[in-house]
């Protein structure tokens, strides 16, 4: 029986970069968290420790930084394939690399009723993601969100579920039905409008959300996903993770209350955790690499 080294990267995780463009006095800021890893020859630095061929994780954080200074950031997943690309291209072990960003929002602080020109505010908790694959002269994109928080007052449902002895859950006709919502698509392609498809996967995603009379956060997470392949000819497929954010009614009757779905306790866990991939069925599934680690 012969042992040998399996799937394997290696990088530098969250290298945190906030970049100032001051080509006017209205400045505008990238907040970013960049991940890289490599993908290639690296057998001899797992065998013996020879490192001729490992370009050290602390180069591959100074070149974030570089690249950033060198030319605009612009928009994530160009920048994501520009720092991919540059690994691959002028390291010769190096046969593959994988790029995470994620961004942080910032608002413009309104002074007089217009936003300042180089004061700003975080937003919320939601973040712009993207994951870009180098595989040799391929280039594979997934983008999207995560921590997107979102509730719908009624509008939900959940009944006609299975009962067995341990069951206490009462089913429900009208409930609050919340989430946090993180979503990745794959793009078909890499000659796409970033910006503009963001905005308007995220817009779909929202108004689906809001507008679908729900009877399970399963059916929401469908409705979601194959909104956005209607609607978006560029993206193959969605794949959402939905923790069911629980509303829990509060027994008032104990204090002579009625309580008509308006005070609830709002449960952090644990938690339901709804997640599925909604796809095109004439695209061919992406590998799990372009999403995650490789599998061991």
């Amino acid at each position: 029986m012969g042992i040998v080294m399996g799937p394997n990267q290696y990088g530098k995780s969250e290298c945190r970069i906030v970049t100032v463009d001051r080509g006017s006095s209205r400045h505008s800021i990238k907040d970013l968290n960049v991940s890289t890893s490599l993908r290639g020859d690296f057998d001899d630095t797992h065998h013996t420790g020879d490192n001729a061929k490992v370009l050290p994780t602390d180069t591959q954080k100074n070149t974030v930084y570089g690249l950033a200074k060198e030319q605009p950031v612009g928009e994530i997943e160009d920048f994501a394939m520009r720092l991919g690309r540059h690994f691959v291209d002028t390291q010769q072990p190096v046969t593959g690399a994988r790029v995470l960003i994620d961004e942080y929002s910032w608002e413009r602080i309104p002074v007089g009723g217009t936003g300042h020109d180089h004061s700003f505010a975080r937003s919320s908790d939601e973040k712009r993601t993207t994951a870009v694959t180098i595989d040799g002269s391929e280039t594979h994109v997934v983008s999207g969100l995560k921590d997107l928080v979102v509730l719908k007052s009624t509008g939900s449902e959940f009944w006609g579920y299975p009962k067995d002895r341990f069951t206490t859950l009462a089913e429900t006709e009208d409930r609050i039905l919340a989430t946090a919502v993180t979503a990745r698509w794959r793009y078909l392609g890499t000659d796409v409008d970033w910006a503009k498809s963001f905005a308007a996967i995220r817009e779909i995603m929202l108004e689906t959300f809001a507008t679908t009379h729900s009877y399970a956060l399963q059916q929401s997470l469908y409705e979601m996903g194959r909104a956005v392949l209607e609607k978006r000819s560029e993206v193959a497929e969605v794949r959402m993770s939905l923790p069911n954010k629980h509303h829990f009614l509060v027994d008032l009757e104990r204090f002579g209350m009625e309580n008509d779905n308006e005070v609830f306790f709002a449960a952090d866990r644990p938690y339901g955790l709804i997640e599925g991939t909604v796809t095109r069925d004439d695209v061919d599934p992406a590998p799990a690499a372009w999403y995650s680690l490789p599998e061991f």
